[in-house]
């Protein structure tokens, strides 16, 4: 089933998130259909927070961002094959690399598209949909999208990164975003 996915302004988007055990309800349910909306939205990557659930959870499938790019446009990353996976209760190990500008978007906040520097690898501690634990190192795009899931439960969003003037340059775009002044193609909840 395809989920709405919460606008700018909306409470959960701006707490952390709560670990789960594996009988939280519905949990497999809550997956398919955090895939199936993440798709159905064109994105690369779909947290809990997005879809008004408190919880840590995010799904995020990179690959696809490989599929659509030419070799040139792959940059240092060409070889990489992305990733289609599951993150349940993740925490960031270590951040390393040097940090690199990438244009970055969000379902939860449409049409707003800005450069954020983010390093270049991830390692995270996370389980996966069957409450294996795993520990391991992401890179390039891949770990940019993590990143950027990642923050979502921990109440943050990319718009954070950026210098206080850019996004108060912004806030008129934010606040119809909040109040629900725009058109999108896919099914939101906005905070009027």
């Amino acid at each position: 089933m395809i989920l709405p996915i919460v606008a700018y302004g909306a409470e959960v988007l701006r707490k952390v998130g709560e670990d789960i055990t594996p009988d939280y309800p519905g949990l497999p349910k809550l997956i398919e259909d955090m895939w199936e909306t993440m798709y159905a939205s064109n994105g690369v990557g779909l947290a809990a927070p997005q879809i008004n659930r408190n919880i840590r959870l995010f799904v995020v499938d990179s690959a696809q961002i490989f599929e659509h790019q030419e070799p040139e446009e792959k940059g240092k990353y060409a070889d990489e094959p992305g990733i289609k996976q599951v993150f349940i209760n993740a925490h960031v190990v270590e951040l390393a690399g040097e940090e690199w500008p990438y244009n970055e978007g969000c379902l939860s906040i449409p049409r707003i598209r800005e450069d954020i520097m983010r390093p270049e690898s991830v390692t995270l501690e996370y389980m996966d949909e069957n409450f294996v634990q795993h520990t391991q190192t992401f890179h390039g795009i891949t770990a940019r999208v993590i990143q950027h899931e990642y923050d979502h439960i921990e109440g943050m969003l990319f718009i954070d990164y950026l210098k206080p003037l850019k996004r108060k340059l912004l806030h008129g775009k934010l606040m119809d975003i909040h109040k629900g002044k725009i058109k999108v193609d896919y099914k939101m909840i906005f905070n009027k």
